[in-house]
């Protein structure tokens, strides 16, 4: 590790052989000094071998099992002795000039998110948005939310302090979870849009399937137990319940797995099962908490992007 790097960038990746390379290239091209940890999430397509040959000799922390991509965040954050960590998605490329831009641009904030973009320059996200009924959303208006875990810098003592990662998420929400404890907690976070980021996105998951409908519809209520005010927490979890109750008596029902009956009772299985550590986790939030919920959800839970 360079003597003077402040940032640990930490790539997590499964079966990322098909575009892997391009982000490890990224990462040897960038000004700034870092460290480069690469999460492999037990690939078993060839990942683990194109890392080890690749020329610029990343360090790789090879997890057991697929933790998803919060879990391998939080097995990194355990190990990671820079003051500043960095989460990169393997499916992103970086500017020469990103971490340069995010280190500079990140003052006392406590986190500072990108710009990521598609093939063609075209503005996927410069972070996240909290709707009315307590999804997060990508948005590309400022000032925003929270940040996209796809890419972005964050203190590594202050994401310990505000309890690390939600490991148990496995993937998606993770990432304004952490927003929302952070806001929480009294912290600024910025964006910073000249901070730019090719992004493949879904390359390492399958937007639109049984999983990711089901990861995304467990992983917001989740959220909203640890975060949101209670009113707001009860409020969608009984209309998630109320919606999955009526399904079978609808007609025209959405041809979508987020409206099939079983994949919602599994849902609602696996909140019930974590609830316990839901509420316990609820509580050493508000603990750390130096701002209200309800203050949090004023004014940032809006309609419109």
């Amino acid at each position: 590790m360079p003597e003077n790097a402040r940032t640990t960038v930490v790539v997590v990746t499964w079966r990322g052989v098909a575009h892997i390379t391009a982000c490890l290239d990224a990462l040897a091209a960038q000004e700034r000094p870092h460290r480069t940890l690469v999460v492999d999430n037990a690939s078993d397509d060839g990942t683990a071998r194109l890392i080890a040959e690749h020329p610029a000799k990343p360090e790789v922390l090879r997890l057991p099992r697929n933790l998803g991509y919060a879990g391998a965040i939080d097995a990194a954050l355990r190990v990671v002795e820079t003051p500043l960590m960095a989460w990169l998605n393997d499916d992103a490329v970086p500017s020469p000039d990103w971490l340069t831009r995010l280190e500079d641009a990140l003052g006392p904030a406590a986190a500072a998110g990108s710009r990521l973009e598609d093939a063609e320059g075209g503005v996927q996200s410069l972070g996240v948005r909290l709707t009315p009924d307590g999804h997060g959303a990508d948005t590309t208006r400022l000032p925003a939310f929270g940040f996209c875990g796809g890419a972005v810098l964050l203190r590594t003592d202050v994401l310990r302090e505000i309890g690390g990662i939600p490991a148990d998420f496995f993937c998606y929400y993770e990432d304004t979870d952490t927003s929302w404890r952070l806001r929480l907690a009294g912290h600024d976070l910025v964006a910073v849009p000249d901070a730019r980021v090719t992004h493949l996105h879904g390359a390492s998951s399958r937007p639109g399937s049984p999983a990711f409908h089901r990861w995304n519809e467990r992983n917001r209520l989740l959220m909203l137990m640890r975060c949101a005010p209670a009113a707001i927490a009860l409020r969608e979890t009984a209309r998630f319940m109320a919606i999955t109750a009526l399904l079978p008596f609808r007609e025209n029902v959405p041809d979508a797995p987020n409206f099939r009956v079983r994949l919602r009772c599994r849902v609602l299985a696996e909140i019930l099962l974590r609830l316990p550590a839901t509420l316990r986790a609820r509580r050493g939030i508000t603990r750390r908490s130096t701002v209200g919920r309800h203050d949090v959800w004023r004014n940032w839970a809006r309609a419109c992007d």
